[in-house]
């Protein structure tokens, strides 16, 4: 039995357990779990925010674990070989989105990591817990020597921010403004940075301004403040990634005729956008969802090449209420990430 840390109803307290795994098919791999990033996204659909929770849930979607078992037709993975699992554990393989390694857009709906169930009808239980199965063709590997629970954030807040600057084809002569230096906006700085883009960041706290700097941003600037002026018309794409209710408006000036603002946070509440200022401006406000398993898998291996990773905070699994609240406080630089070592003594 699988060890784990579940909620029996939305908005209840994690309880640890055990809870019972599918059994291990012939494409399946199962994972003894060493860590589990912690993400603003689990405390969301924790409290069912969305709608379509599934109770009894367990949580966590940035696993790091070692193979310890597979079926007969797994290929090109080995035992003992170290593997991460993102936000996605299955989907249909078939449609256009799949065929073109956009998994995360499957026609037919991607088959999450928690709270989903599985083409068998399954309930999915998460990361929160001792081992995973998966299908070995949604494993990302694992760079040999990589600090394993430095690259689990990665797995969701890392591809998170990726995909756009990829897609966006972000490099030497770009200039990006990242809002909101949390979770994903430390993320998105060093990777920018790493591309060769000049990054600017927009962070109310003095502290975190401080870090954005010795990430690689060249200036970080409090939204407050009237050197905001200075890069109107300046950039050419804007990453959103707060997650809590705030004015787009103010930023649609920073961009240059054609520039994009991407939201990559996920408000629960509607936010409100003024036309005028993308009609007159050639401007475009776009959006973008984590990133398909190609790309995950590139992401890991140019992370390690430049010597990115999540900053965190490492917390033993009886800690997770805790670094709940505090997360939905906004105390942590930057990523929570579960020591699950304990677990599997269990």
């Amino acid at each position: 039995m699988t060890v784990a840390y579940q909620l029996e109803e939305a908005g209840t307290r994690l309880s640890k357990t055990t809870v019972e795994r599918r059994p291990l098919g012939p494409r399946d791999v199962r994972l003894d779990l060493k860590y589990c990033g912690i993400c603003h996204s689990d405390l969301v659909a924790a409290g069912d925010k969305l709608g379509g929770g599934m109770y009894p849930m367990v949580p966590g979607h940035e696993m790091v674990g070692v193979v310890s078992e597979m079926g007969v037709q797994v290929e090109g993975v080995s035992i003992g070989e170290v593997v991460g699992v993102g936000c996605i554990a299955d989907s249909c393989r078939r449609c256009q989105p799949c065929e073109s390694g956009d998994e995360h857009y499957c026609e037919t709906g991607f088959t999450l990591s928690f709270n989903s169930k599985d083409p068998e009808g399954r309930v999915n239980y998460g990361g929160y817990a001792s081992d995973y199965v998966v299908d070995y063709d949604y494993l990302v590997p694992i760079p040999d020597g990589a600090d394993l629970a430095r690259m689990a954030p990665l797995l969701c807040g890392g591809i998170t921010v990726y995909t756009p600057l990829k897609r966006f084809k972000v490099g030497p002569d770009t200039t990006l403004c990242v809002l909101g230096m949390g979770g994903l906006g430390h993320l998105a700085i060093q990777f920018a940075n790493a591309m060769g883009a000049r990054v600017l960041v927009a962070s109310r706290s003095a502290a975190k301004r401080a870090d954005a700097k010795r990430l690689g941003a060249e200036l970080a600037l409090d939204p407050e403040s009237e050197e905001l002026q200075e890069w109107v018309g300046q950039c050419d794409l804007i990453l959103d990634t707060i997650s809590n209710p705030h004015d787009l408006n103010q930023w649609f000036p920073l961009l240059r005729r054609g520039g994009k603002l991407c939201l990559v946070g996920v408000p629960t509440d509607q936010l409100q956008v003024f036309p005028a200022l993308i009609v007159f401006g050639d401007r475009s406000l776009e959006g973008s969802l984590i990133g398909g398993i190609a790309d995950t898998r590139e992401m890991m291996q140019f992370a390690h090449a430049h010597g990115l990773g999540a900053e965190i905070e490492l917390v033993q699994p009886d800690e997770i209420e805790g670094a709940w609240h505090r997360l939905h406080e906004g105390d942590v630089q930057y990523r929570f990430v579960i020591d699950l070592e304990s677990l599997s003594n269990d």
